[in-house]
């Protein structure tokens, strides 16, 4: 009989799902609700096209007609060589490698698509920089100072830029294109700010707080901090060394905080999707009542997240240990989880260990692209067979962006288009 961990959840459908033969009871996707007919945006922001599914104008066929002309390559920045290399996806081939800033962190669509930023987050606060891509030519050129760009979002109406100071503990609004400072927002209680994604009215933001095991919720509108929600940890989570009891083995989970990483809105608006490396699994959050709803175990170090391209399924990138900087040929794999039921449908070990990290889907669909934070390479994960190609890079690759991608906009990080 396989063992049963049951997790606490406050609100939501308990579903059981099997994990390398280990069953567990989670929360699964929340009651359905009825999506409105339009969705009121914040001023300036586009349309929303379909409300049940915000991520509708991201599929195969909806290349806009501003990216015909850029080159098909995979941006990678590699944060220890400071340079970032270039791949072809057609023959998965290194085809160019160009010094950036100290500490490259993530490439970044801006809101136009007409540049990709390098965040260089350097190693004093005061010397970050961006390094603008030119997605036609592949070509870098002069790097614009900003302060401590761990990494970069716009806001939905395009009219700013936010740099997401993480050591500062501070979101700096910027011109989109000159990077000059419009204003700030402060964020004292949310240590290690890093990740975010936006409500589907474009009024707020939530960004998660790596190192205080919470999230912050952000007032778009009104320029301030609506608060803060510290997110629940289980009671079991698998282990990430190797262990007689064979893949998919449990511990006791003593943290008693998470370090949640990347987040993603579900396809209705209705929910936020978390990822915890010490949780190793997604948070489910209610964005407009701020509250948890349950958590969905996935792999050792739950870490980056990818909506596939018909918005119907969620790319989990465990990057296979709990500690910031994991033992190469760690225990990391990609979950796949069902946005509609809420349940993983999908379970692709990455060959020999591994350590994926941060990346995104290829235009078509069929690839999902990430970096091997501690292998130095990057995984191209085929989305039907979960089968690998690596490709060797620079020292520690990190957020690599897939280029060009469909969507009418980017909201920032490694191609959060809509």
């Amino acid at each position: 009989m396989p063992l049963k961990f049951k997790y606490v959840v406050r609100t939501g459908v308990i579903a059981a799902l099997s994990i390398a033969g280990f069953q567990f009871l989670t929360a699964g996707a929340a009651p359905a609700i009825q999506a409105a007919a339009t969705v009121n945006t914040l001023p300036g922001m586009p349309a929303v096209v379909d409300a049940r599914n915000l991520y509708s104008e991201t599929g195969a066929s909806h290349l806009s007609p501003q990216v015909k002309d850029d080159l098909q390559r995979v941006y990678v920045p590699n944060l220890r060589s400071n340079d970032v290399s270039v791949i072809d996806p057609q023959t998965l081939k290194v085809v160019d490698r160009f010094k950036v800033g100290k500490a490259p962190q993530h490439i970044v669509p801006s809101w136009d698509l007409r540049t990709l930023w390098v965040a260089n987050n350097a190693e004093r606060l005061d010397s970050g920089s961006l390094t603008p891509i030119d997605p036609r030519t592949g070509k870098s050129s002069k790097a614009v100072p900003v302060d401590d760009p761990y990494n970069l979002y716009f806001t939905p109406d395009g009219k700013s830029a936010i740099v997401v100071a993480e050591a500062k503990h501070r979101l700096d609004f910027r011109d989109p294109h000159t990077m000059a400072m419009q204003y700030s927002i402060s964020t004292p209680q949310c240590g290690g700010i890093n990740h975010a994604d936006f409500s589907i009215d474009g009024s707020y933001a939530i960004f998660t707080c790596e190192f205080d095991g919470s999230i912050a919720k952000i007032d778009l509108k009104n320029r301030s901090v609506i608060g803060y929600l510290k997110l629940q940890m289980p009671a079991v989570r698998f282990k990430d060394v190797p262990s007689l009891a064979g893949p998919g083995a449990t511990e006791i989970c003593s943290s008693k905080k998470g370090m949640p990483q990347d987040i993603r809105i579900s396809p209705d608006g209705k929910r936020f999707y978390v990822a915890d490396m010490e949780a190793d699994g997604v948070h489910i959050i209610d964005g407009y009542a701020f509250k948890e709803l349950g958590l969905i175990p996935t792999g050792v170090a739950a870490h980056g997240l990818y909506p596939s391209r018909d918005g119907s399924k969620l790319y989990v990138a465990n990057r296979g240990s709990h500690l910031i900087h994991g033992p190469r040929n760690g225990k990391g794999s990609v979950t796949v989880i069902d946005f509609a039921s809420g349940k993983v449908v999908q379970q692709w070990p990455i060959p020999g260990g591994g350590s994926p990290d941060m990346g995104n889907v290829s235009a078509d669909g069929k690839y999902l692209w990430l970096s091997g934070r501690y292998d130095d390479v990057v995984y191209r994960i085929d989305t039907t067979s979960g089968a690998v190609n690596k490709i060797a890079v620079g020292q520690e690759p990190h957020g690599l962006t897939v280029w060009p991608q469909p969507g009418r906009y980017s909201l920032g990080h490694t191609g959060n288009l809509r």
